[in-house]
C-alpha cells in the first residue's frame, strides 16, 4: 500500500482490477506458511521477486502446545503484541503491478496520483519503481496484526512504501521496522499452552478437614515454543514458554492452602506429589484443606500455571518477556464428614 488513504480508497473502488492472488496474500502477514515460491511478473520462479511467504512473518508452531484444550497465555502487566510493523512486501515488478491499476482507475484523484507517480516513477526520489534494482532489494510496506485490527495502534504504520537495499538496514526513522525482537513479540502471541486441570485426591468430592492432594502430570507440562521469521531478511526469533509454578485458589475463604502461599513450584515439569494409599492424613506438598462444606453447591477451584517467557533471535541472545499465565476452573464438592477411609 502506498499510503493509508490510497489503500483504503483503492480497495473499495478497484478491488477487481488489482487484487491478484499473490498480492492479496501479501497483505495477510499472519497466515502465510504454505504460499507458493516467489515469481516474477511473468510467473517465473526466478527468485528475484518477493512472495507473501518471503515478505510477511512465517510461524513455525511445530513445538507449540497442542490439543483442543490448549490456549494462549495471558501476559502479566500491560504487554501486548505489536499492532503493526514494516517488512519487505514487493519486488519492483510486483509493486508496479500493484499500483498502476490504482492510478489507472483514478479513484484517488488526479493530484494524488500525480504525486505518487513523481515519487515512484519520475525520480522524486525513486525512478521507474527501481526496476533497475530487481533482485537487489525490496519495497517495504506496513503489515497489521490481525488480532489488533481496529485498534488505534494498527494505524501507526502509515509511512509511504519505501525501498531498502539488501544488506542495508531500514531508515532510522522507522522504529516499527521488523527486527528479531519484534518477531519474538509476535511469536509470543502465538504461544499455546496445555490445559491446567490438576489431578486431585480425593477427586471431585472431598471432606471437610481432610487434606486434598494436588499434582500435575510431568508429561503434560514442558516448555513450548514458536519461531517467527522473515525469510527475505534471513532473520528469526524463537519465543519459549516454560512452566514455573502452579497457583491454587480454592474458591472460598474457608480453606487452608499447602503451602500457605498457594503456589506450588514446578520441578522438572512436575508439580506436587501424586497421592499414594495410606497418605490420607498427611499434609500434601501441594494441595489444600477445605474447612467448611460446600452445602448443596460446589466450590470453584482454580488452578493457574505461570509460564516464564524468554526469547532468542538472529544475532542476539534475546532476553526475558513478561511472564504469562493460563488457568482453568474445576468444580469441587466438599462434604461435612470429618474423615473417610481411602
Amino acid at each position: 500500500m502506498i499510503h493509508k488513504r490510497t489503500s483504503l480508497l483503492a480497495f473499495v473502488a478497484t478491488t477487481s482490477l488489482f487484487l491478484n492472488a499473490s498480492l492479496a496474500m501479501a497483505d495477510d502477514p499472519l497466515d502465510q506458511g504454505t504460499q507458493p515460491p516467489p515469481t516474477d511478473a511473468s510467473g517465473n520462479a526466478d527468485g528475484q521477486d518477493i512472495s507473501a511467504t518471503a515478505g510477511g512473518v512465517v510461524f513455525d508452531r511445530t513445538k507449540n502446545g497442542k490439543g483442543s484444550t490448549a490456549g494462549p497465555v495471558a501476559a502479566t502487566g500491560n504487554w501486548t503484541p505489536p499492532a503493526c510493523w514494516y517488512a519487505p512486501k514487493y519486488s519492483p515488478a510486483q509493486f508496479k503491478k500493484y499500483v498502476e491499476p490504482i492510478w489507472a482507475a483514478e479513484s484517488t484523484g488526479s493530484q494524488w496520483d500525480l504525486e505518487q507517480r513523481k515519487r515512484y516513477v519520475d525520480g522524486e526520489p525513486y525512478k521507474d519503481f527501481n526496476m533497475d534494482k530487481a533482485g537487489k532489494g525490496y519495497w517495504w510496506d506496513s503489515y497489521v496484526n490481525d488480532a489488533r485490527i481496529g485498534e488505534p495502534g494498527a494505524l501507526a504504520c502509515d509511512k509511504p512504501t519505501f525501498w531498502v537495499d539488501k544488506g542495508t538496514p531500514p531508515p532510522a526513522d522507522v522504529p516499527e521496522a521488523v527486527t528479531p525482537e519484534i518477531l519474538a513479540h509476535l511469536a509470543y502471541a502465538e504461544i499455546r499452552v496445555p490445559d491446567t486441570e490438576i489431578e486431585l485426591a480425593p477427586k471431585a468430592k472431598t471432606k471437610v478437614n481432610l487434606p486434598t492432594w494436588a499434582w500435575l502430570d510431568k508429561a503434560e507440562f514442558k516448555p513450548v515454543s514458536v519461531t517467527a521469521s522473515v525469510p527475505a531478511l534471513n532473520i528469526e526469533a524463537t519465543t519459549t514458554a516454560t512452566p514455573v509454578s502452579l497457583e491454587i485458589e480454592p474458591g472460598t475463604k474457608d480453606a487452608t492452602l499447602h503451602p500457605a502461599s498457594g503456589e506450588c513450584p514446578i520441578n522438572n515439569g512436575s508439580v506436587g506429589t501424586p497421592y499414594t494409599k495410606g497418605s490420607a492424613d498427611r499434609i500434601p506438598p501441594c494441595g489444600l484443606t477445605y474447612l467448611r462444606s460446600s452445602g448443596d453447591g460446589m466450590y470453584k477451584l482454580q488452578a493457574t500455571i505461570t509460564w516464564e517467557i524468554n526469547w532468542t533471535g538472529t544475532g542476539t541472545p534475546g532476553g526475558d518477556l513478561p511472564d504469562g499465565t493460563f488457568g482453568t476452573t474445576q468444580d469441587i464438592t466438599v462434604q461435612e464428614i470429618q474423615a473417610i477411609n481411602r
